[in-house]
């Protein structure tokens, strides 16, 4: 792609993290991101180079043996004339949140990634010119914690999600707490996969957002930016789902588009596209751990109705939701048992700071990076080495915690479907779809302290502010413990 011969007219501004701001462009299936930085504190053309490399790395030696080749995009790294960059960055200003300005666009290394975009199905020709939707899920941590080393019975019962849900609504983040809880749809169960999916189109906050050909039609663009009209959407949504019959308007229209689109979310999510081996991690030990979470708004209702059965169907192992699933629980100690592995590792380099390069605690991130991952024990003997593994399992899991998944489909017809495609079928159209995976920049090392801190401020609100003002009679749905094992393998 000669990025230097295009106007910068014909790229837009697509959206951004804590670090980089992304790109796209309006015709070709491509993005360019860029890092970011406070101001005044622009890192030198050699350090960008080497943590975009970084990031690439980890993403083609590291993730892809989890997630496998076909849902994993590294991207490549490019360099670019300055000055196209900085008519970019002056383009694209004004379209950015005020909330991401405090950190300036990098203008000066001319380094950028150049990646696909992934609003777009992956399987997409250009030629066809057919509309395209694109659903995109944060769905965040699919487990319960079953760690011996955890303090507060309530980290057994209650999950991370839904208890961080009060504790944001607390701080003004958001108006309302979701009644989405992540353990709905990893469950495999295809009601509690409706409900969560529901309950994201309910308050999407910013797990869930939805394009069409690549702009933003429904979601948060910024904390308490929702958009939540379910009328707009489904105004969007008819042309895919019902091109040509007579649904027109009115409260069952939507209700019906929006079934609809949570049945083909739901079939793609269980969809498995990876065909290849995808690495070697072996099996984790089992846990004797829930499969629901007690806050889950779909299990209160079951106990309004005098239901007591929570069902957990299990997820096909191909699908993105298991090796995401997988990934997430490398978290095996919880941050309560890491969090002192972690001062082990910072007290060693304390004493032999020049043994951080050796450890690759800031990588690179290869092969033998990789390869020391492996090592699943959660028997502590008192080394360096094993606190260093756990830490970096730990980062692993955080990753896959907070990663999104991308779900692209463009309608096609009957006989234009092809053994090549995955195709994915509605009530009264077909789609041919892509599932993919992106934020898989690996967490910092850093961050462990602040991962900590924030477990204890969460559960403490929610001991404190929301349990005890349960109605007790929701106790006794829990009585019975379910058990559940979920475990890595080999993909």
């Amino acid at each position: 792609m000669e990025v230097e011969k295009m106007d910068e007219n014909e790229w837009k501004y697509h959206g951004e993290g804590n670090q980089s701001l992304v790109v796209s462009h309006c015709q070709r299936c491509v993005v360019l991101r860029f890092l970011k930085s406070p101001p005044n504190q622009n890192k030198t053309s050699e350090e960008i180079l080497h943590h975009l490399q970084n990031i690439v790395d980890f993403g083609k030696h590291v993730m892809k043996q989890f997630f496998g080749e076909n849902y994993i995009h590294h991207g490549e790294i490019i360099q670019l004339p300055l000055d196209f960059i900085r008519q970019l960055c002056l383009k694209i200003q004004p379209e950015r949140p005020e909330c991401r300005c405090d950190k300036d666009m990098d203008t000066l290394s001319g380094y950028a990634m150049c990646l696909p975009n992934l609003t777009r199905p992956q399987s997409y020709c250009l030629a066809e010119h057919r509309p395209i939707l694109c659903i995109e899920i944060k769905p965040k941590c699919g487990f319960i914690p079953f760690s011996s080393h955890v303090s507060q019975e309530i980290k057994h019962k209650v999950c991370r999600y839904c208890m961080h849900q009060h504790l944001k609504v607390a701080n003004g983040k958001w108006k309302r707490p979701s009644k989405y809880c992540p353990l709905d749809l990893f469950s495999g169960n295809k009601q509690r996969m409706h409900f969560a999916l529901k309950s994201l189109l309910q308050e999407a906050q910013n797990n869930l957002k939805i394009f069409k050909n690549g702009e933003l039609i429904y979601g948060c663009k910024d904390d308490q930016d929702c958009v939540s009209d379910w009328n707009e959407l489904a105004r969007h949504l008819k042309p895919f789902f019902f091109p040509s019959n007579g649904l027109v308007s009115g409260p069952h229209c939507t209700r019906t588009i929006v079934k609809e689109l949570i049945q083909v979310i739901t079939m793609t999510l269980l969809s498995s596209t990876e065909t290849c081996r995808a690495g070697d991690m072996k099996t984790v030990p089992f846990s004797q751990g829930r499969s629901y979470c007690e806050a889950s708004a779909f299990n209160k209702e079951l106990v309004r109705n005098g239901k007591h059965k929570l069902e957990s169907s299990g997820l096909p192992r191909g699908c993105l939701l298991y090796k995401t699933l997988q990934a997430q629980m490398l978290d095996m100690l919880d941050i309560e048992g890491l969090y002192p592995l972690y001062s082990r590792v910072e007290q060693y380099l304390e004493e032999f700071p020049e043994e951080r390069s050796t450890l690759q605690i800031d990588g690179p991130y290869n092969e033998a990076f990789y390869e020391k991952l492996l090592d699943l024990s959660t028997e502590d003997d008192g080394t360096v080495a094993f606190a260093l593994t756990k830490v970096q399992q730990y980062r692993i899991a955080m990753t896959a915690k907070d990663c999104s998944i991308m779900i692209a489909l463009s309608p096609c017809l009957q006989d234009e479907c092809s053994e090549q495609r995955s195709v994915v079928l509605a009530s009264k159209s077909r789609f041919t779809f892509s599932v993919s995976v992106l934020d898989l920049d690996l967490k910092p090392y850093e961050s462990i302290p602040h991962q900590y801190k924030l477990d204890g401020e969460i559960v403490n609100y929610y001991l404190k502010n929301v349990q005890a003002k349960d109605d007790p009679v929701m106790s006794n749905l829990f009585k019975e413990n379910e058990d559940c094992t979920l475990v890595l393998h080999k993909v």
